[in-house]
């Protein structure tokens, strides 16, 4: 069950204070007791469902109890900038939101468990929204109006019970820092970390017994994951412990993580066959890792009087129906594969080449739920629709070109 948010903040005095010691004694690890495993760590860091913050120490400033980003920013600037960036900060945008307009509390909390986490964030949104269990009292001042919307923060990730948590520090750390320093943990440089939100549990959602979330156990079973030159997701995803958490939404990292090439096979009688050979040779998963990405790879035939023919399009992706109840087809590269996509196709005796166009269509599952929802959007609640036409709007934006090679008979 989620805590009661009838009490969460108008009884923060009592909420936590009691156990506050003992809980921040088992997170630190601090002091004469060894530092906890990674996996000790874990499952207490990560603990469901994240309880409360409680009341900030007596020594805090306002600035130290916050648990805005920008609050975290006044120190921490170069991971900020990122962070407004990066898809964690955008985790409860209009596609999101839309959704809960339709939701009760507990559908609500299994999405907000990883777009929304903090205890704080959930009760803002209770609030929002009219559910049963929405706290009666206006948050306290560390709390900013707008947190429920901010997507993964900050504190998500680096604080539990007003103390902070992060990875070793480099360098020498100043005895005066603020909010009484932080505990350090390898944790945070160990993809354990990332499985929190990115691997579903055995028993979790699937489709044609394939896990809807799978990301961190198609790690394990890459190249990546073993010990010679292991590569996590933070090498990979926060280079340089840079906030950023690039994915295929970005060119420049969708680009790194492939090799394509394209052939051309005479079958004679004016026949032929372009094959495009895609290598997932960067990502340490599945290219792409689940089923909302498709990539599309789009033949031409450029003749040389000018004339272009599209000759077919081939999908690299996951794709199934728009009520998830149905896998139509999977043809994802696991890391260090790769796989042929084969294009039949006639042609005159006159000059020609092929072109094959690679697109990404980042949010392209998304596209069709958002486009099969608004030709039933009479049936939605009047708040969800603008929602729903921005997701729809932000999604097909999200597409681009990601590159194009040609080939001639011959090459």
């Amino acid at each position: 069950m989620e805590p009661d948010l009838n009490r969460l903040f108008h009884t923060w005095q009592t909420w936590l204070l009691p156990t506050l010691p003992l809980l921040l004694g088992l997170l630190s690890g601090c002091g004469e007791k060894p530092a906890p495993t990674v996996e000790a760590f874990l499952s207490r860091h990560w603990i469901e469902p994240m309880p409360p913050q409680g009341a900030p120490p007596a020594t805090f400033s306002p600035l130290e109890a916050s648990l805005s980003p920008e609050a975290c920013g006044q120190c921490h600037t170069e991971q900020l900038a990122a962070w407004r960036t990066s898809l964690h900060s955008k985790a409860m945008g209009p596609g999101l939101r839309w959704q809960l307009k339709l939701m009760d509390q507990d559908q609500g909390n299994r999405c907000l468990r990883c777009h929304a986490p903090l205890a704080e964030q959930k009760a803002l949104l209770a609030l929002e929204h009219g559910w049963p269990n929405a706290p009666q009292q206006p948050p306290p001042d560390y709390v900013e109006a707008g947190l429920g919307h901010r997507g993964l923060v900050c504190a998500a990730c680096h604080v539990r019970g007003h103390q902070r948590f992060g990875p070793p520090p480099r360098g020498e750390v100043a005895a005066d820092i603020p909010h009484g320093g932080f505990t350090v943990s390898t944790a945070f440089g160990d993809s354990r970390f990332c499985a929190h939100c990115h691997q579903f549990p055995d028993d979790g959602p699937s489709i044609a017994g394939k896990l809807m979330e799978d990301t961190y156990r198609q790690w394990l079973a890459s190249p990546y994951a073993k010990e010679k030159n292991k590569q996590t997701c933070q090498s990979c995803h926060m280079p340089d412990r840079q906030h950023l958490w690039r994915g295929i939404h970005d060119p420049e990292m969708t680009r790194r993580a492939i090799d394509v090439s394209l052939k051309l096979h005479a079958l004679g009688d004016g026949r032929y066959e372009a094959r495009a050979n895609v290598r997932n040779r960067g990502a340490g998963h599945h290219f792409p890792t689940y089923m909302v990405p498709k990539v599309e790879l789009a033949f031409y035939r450029y003749d040389a009087d000018g004339g272009i023919f599209e000759l077919g399009r081939q999908v690299i992706g996951w794709n199934v129906d728009t009520p998830i109840t149905r896998e139509i087809f999977d043809t994802r590269i696991p890391a260090g594969e790769a796989r042929d996509f084969r294009q039949p196709f006639t042609a005159p005796d006159s000059d020609w080449r092929v072109v094959l166009i690679m697109r990404v269509l980042p949010a392209e599952h998304y596209e069709r739920v958002y486009r099969d929802s608004l030709s039933r959007a009479h049936e939605l609640p009047a708040a969800a629709v603008p929602l729903l036409r921005r997701a729809l709007a932000e999604a097909v934006a999200a597409r681009y070109e990601l590159l194009r090679i040609e080939a001639g008979v011959g090459q």
